[in-house]
């Protein structure tokens, strides 16, 4: 099937021997772009589905002169007791449970190193609330439960979630806007490469049209070379960008960060990107047939 002889000798023109390398070029970067895409709308699903209903609630210590060691913590410890109280009783609440200090002290580990003396520093005592997200009380209910309570601090997750998410989802739809305008530009170098191939044959042309050959026969013999050119580019360029993709998910391995977005794909990712130089070469053939199929309608 590859090795199909043409009529018109299309693999002597000079402008169709860039054509790969082009190709090559605009599929690297479609695959980067797409696979950006697909990282951060992964990324942005387990942001919102594993903040989407918590709240946390903070008991700050109180600081003030006078109070020694053993008094900051008694009353600390009154005042996680009756938040986790108040808070079990609020309609829409699922649960509420304190947090040790050593798992706090593991949430904290990534900024402060695992060798910081973690007894040194008043560390608040946190609550992890869940609530139920159709039904469970907003932020305003929750505050004025525990309005009497000293040091208590509410953060609701949804506030700066919701711009997270908004930001992640922006820059997906960027990266599928740039992976349109890579499209839209292979196929106006196509149309240009082919119209420049039918100037260089036009004599060739209008003697097979002599001898009868149809128009969808002569727009074969350019579909066909054009699909060779299109699947050997793209199949370079998607090379390329795994090599490029497994070299940036070795180095994202390394960052230990909780909202660093991951940037491995999963089978089914990389079998989506696998099908890219499939609808380059098929992008590339439509287009090419359709251009030549145009021109001869033009032609005298």
């Amino acid at each position: 099937m590859f090795s199909r002889p043409l009529d018109l000798p299309l693999d002597q023109d000079g402008s169709s021997r860039f054509l790969p390398w082009i190709i090559a070029l605009m599929v690297y970067l479609a695959a980067l772009s797409l696979a950006v895409a697909m990282a951060i709308g992964a990324t942005a699903g387990r942001w919102d589905q594993g903040v989407s209903g918590t709240l946390t609630v903070q008991i700050v210590p109180d600081i003030s002169a006078g109070n020694s060691d053993k008094k900051r913590q008694a009353k600390t410890a009154k005042a996680l007791e009756l938040a986790l109280t108040l808070l079990r009783d609020t309609p829409g609440v699922i649960s509420a449970e304190s947090l040790s200090v050593e798992e706090i002290s593991s949430l904290l580990a990534p900024w402060l190193g695992e060798g910081s003396q973690m007894d040194e520093l008043e560390i608040p005592r946190l609550i992890d609330v869940r609530v139920d997200p159709e039904t469970g009380p907003d932020l305003a209910t929750v505050k004025r439960r525990l309005a009497g309570i000293f040091g208590v601090v509410v953060d609701d997750h949804g506030i700066w979630l919701e711009r997270l998410v908004k930001l992640a989802y922006s820059v997906e739809v960027i990266a599928f806007a740039i992976v349109l305008c890579i499209a839209l530009a292979a196929v106006a170098t196509v149309v240009f490469t082919t119209r420049s191939g039918m100037a260089v044959h036009h004599g060739t042309i209008e003697v097979m049209h002599l001898i009868g050959a149809q128009d969808v026969y002569i727009a074969r013999q350019f579909q066909f070379h054009a699909m060779l050119r299109g699947l050997r580019g793209s199949l370079a360029g998607l090379a390329m960008a795994a090599v490029t993709l497994a070299a940036l998910g070795t180095l994202a391995g390394s960052i230990d960060l909780p909202l660093f977005p991951a940037l491995t794909l999963t089978p089914w990712q990389w079998a989506g990107l696998a099908i890219m130089p499939v609808a380059a070469a098929l992008i590339t053939m439509i287009t090419a047939r359709i251009t030549v199929l145009r021109a001869l309608v033009e032609m005298p």
